[in-house]
């Protein structure tokens, strides 16, 4: 084995509380480059086909990156992955924070959970002592108590991975939380972990990798955080930084949005974080206002939404926050004195969008009580955002009723009444329990029309982006293996950062954005580099941030000599396994139609995004050509599986 791996990971079977250590072949990292690439090859390989995800062959891994654990800038990420309970397809979600190296100082590549128990437990691994314990007095409480409760029983420098309540409740938009509120938030894993009564994974190491090459290794590490070091931006600039929500309406006008050049982009995430496109992105047509039938500047105009905007959120922060490895340091810690909330992470552009603009709200301590509640509950915000539209315009047009409300007045706006939901989703609670799920199976319970306003993709709720700015969104919200998300490979929301400078190895083809043929060449690289990205433990945004010596951290740290090719090759082999794991599992996703709101069906009369409607069909079948895939039903071609070594799951799909 070369140096950057620890060669094996950790199977857990809750059942019969087994632990087992599976070592894996050098060449299985080399073609799936480890993290959640060797997830994906070792999820396909052991969990049944048509697997109940919440059933007892259900199978949850935990996956640092290749480079995490390391201090490669930007790595700190981990994923967690399995089948969405949500979806039924193939399922991940990413975090950052503190937990994803900690996986690697236990010694392993990557945690696997199977079985169930049935009482509560927790697991805790320590480097020569694995263990399953009852956890019957962690059980019911929020995230953060149960980690300050953790850490005083087992030790302060334990990290740890937790559901809250809406995880215990099997709630199918739950998470998976670390760090007093990082949610692993998408696909529903959260409700892997309730099915599987497992309230805590608890992890204290100290193992390290060895490097290749060191000195390298850190001359590359040294290189990139001195050309990407934010220094203080002088009073100018920072007057700049803190009027850019001031600037919505002209930056609408001049057609502007959140790209720019690499330092300008550091220094506003590092100030502001991704709350910096908070009233921007209301403004210019990019997020989605009132369950997707408004429009920003009209429905929620700059007077409302000047109120939730970075710069008056940024008055709460007592301390900078960010991932391990990170030298941007995006995040924050704020102190809410008049909700008595002492300390709460900063809550991410996602979240403020989904509980504002989507819901006409515009009060700022709501939705600051809303991050606090969803982050001690471990509950994807995107989704229980989008599922309160969904219940407040059933409400307005008769198909609920203050009866089946438990009395709440479901208006566009009201954000007492949207506090109050929120807690019912969370708990269970009256409506809240046919609200848990998501909108879509709600308005399979409600029935009476409402799956008219129930918007997802195959039962995600869809992210704060309008595709109708960036149009191949809507491919991927429609046609990716893990549907209705923004952090999938579309090529125009990686564009939005340095494409061109990020890995100097990559070529696009010329003016790809004057053809459909070029442009889905680049959208085929976008894709395999984007798996890569997440393999590597590496930050969705680092494409942002200016050039990355990606190919010489991997060469320096593993010993491997890989070039550009093989790792898109690679990349192309994750994302043709994670299809052929929704094409085993009965899932036509080549059949998927997004609602015609989301892509202009009709299109908007008015505003932004005026005349615009979105053929993402047609994009798709060219992408299936592109990628080997036939083009009618997205299958894999033979010769394609052949050509990228997956002829082993060949016997599935044909």
């Amino acid at each position: 084995m070369n140096s950057g791996l620890f060669g094996k990971v950790l199977w857990i079977d809750l059942s019969n509380e087994i632990f087992k250590e599976q070592i894996i072949p050098e060449k299985d990292y080399k073609a799936y480059i480890g993290g959640y690439g060797l997830g994906c090859k070792l999820i396909y390989e052991n969990m049944p086909p048509n697997t109940d995800p919440l059933g007892v062959d259900s199978i949850l891994g935990f996956f640092p990156g290749l480079l995490t654990g390391t201090v490669a800038p930007l790595t700190g990420r981990y994923m967690v992955v399995g089948k969405s309970p949500l979806t039924n397809t193939w399922g991940d979600a990413n975090a950052g924070g503190t937990f994803g190296p900690a996986i690697k100082r236990c010694g392993y590549d990557g945690i696997l959970i199977k079985g169930k128990s049935v009482s509560p437990k927790i697991i805790l691994i320590r480097e020569n002592e694995h263990q399953i314990l009852d956890a019957d007095k962690y059980w019911g409480i929020d995230i953060i108590k149960a980690e300050e409760k953790l850490k005083k029983d087992f030790g302060a420098n334990i990290k740890i991975a937790s559901i809250g309540r809406a995880g215990e409740n099997v709630s199918k938009i739950s998470g998976i939380a670390n760090d007093k509120g990082r949610i692993a938030a998408r696909s529903g894993l959260g409700a892997i972990m309730g099915s599987k009564k497992l309230k805590s994974l608890i992890l204290v190491g100290k193992k390290k990798l060895q490097m290749h090459n060191k000195t390298e290794f850190m001359n590359h590490v040294k290189k990139y955080n001195k050309n990407a070091e934010i220094k203080d931006p002088g009073i100018a600039m920072k007057f700049i930084l803190f009027q850019l929500p001031n600037m919505a309406k002209t930056l609408r006008r001049l057609k502007v949005g959140m790209s720019g050049p690499s330092s300008i982009i550091r220094s506003v995430y590092r100030h502001l974080g991704t709350i910096a496109g908070n009233t921007i992105a209301a403004e210019n047509g990019d997020t989605p206002i009132k369950n997707w039938n408004g429009i920003g500047m009209y429905d929620f105009p700059f007077e409302k939404s000047i109120k939730i905007s970075s710069t008056n959120i940024i008055k709460y922060k007592v301390r900078d926050y960010g991932c391990f490895s990170c030298p941007i340091q995006c995040g924050a810690v704020l102190k809410i004195p008049e909700l008595g909330i002492e300390e709460m992470h900063l809550p991410e552009y996602e979240t403020c969008a989904s509980f504002g603009p989507f819901l006409l709200n515009d009060d700022l301590l709501s939705i600051f009580k809303i991050n606090d509640l969803c982050n001690r509950a471990a509950i994807d915000t995107i989704s229980t955002g989008a599922t309160i539209g969904f219940a407040i315009e059933c409400f307005e047009n008769g198909l609920l009723t203050k009866g089946d409300t438990d009395g709440l007045e479901l208006t566009w706006g009201n954000s007492e009444s949207i506090v109050a939901l929120t807690k019912k989703i969370i708990n269970r609670e009256g409506i809240g329990d046919i609200l848990a799920d998501g909108c879509r199976i709600a308005s399979q319970k409600i029935g009476k029309g409402s799956e008219r306003y129930a918007i997802t993709s195959l039962g995600s709720e869809l992210p704060m982006h309008n595709p109708r700015m960036m149009q191949s969104l809507a491919f991927s919200y429609a046609y990716d293996p893990t549907p209705g998300r923004h952090t999938t490979a579309s090529i125009d929301f990686f564009d939005i950062g340095n494409m061109k400078s990020f890995i100097s190895e990559l070529k696009f083809p010329i003016r790809w954005k004057k053809s459909a043929k070029r442009k889905q060449k680049a959208q085929k690289k976008v894709t395999a580099i984007h798996q890569i990205i997440s393999c590597l433990g590496l930050c969705a945004f680092s494409p942002q941030f200016g050039a990355y010596p990606l190919i010489d951290l991997i060469n320096s740290f593993t010993g491997w000599n890989v070039d550009i090719e093989e790792l898109i090759t690679s990349g192309l082999r994750i994302q043709t396994l994670r299809q052929a794991f929704n094409i085993r599992e009965g899932i036509n996703i080549c059949d998927n139609e997004l609602h015609g709101r989301v892509v202009g069906v009709p299109p908007d009369i008015k505003g932004p995004n005026k005349g615009i409607t979105v053929d993402y069909r047609e994009f798709y079948k060219i992408y299936c050509q592109e990628m080997g895939w036939n083009p009618e039903n997205g299958y894999p071609l033979k010769k394609t599986l052949q050509k990228l070594d997956l002829e082993w799951i060949i016997k599935d799909l044909y």
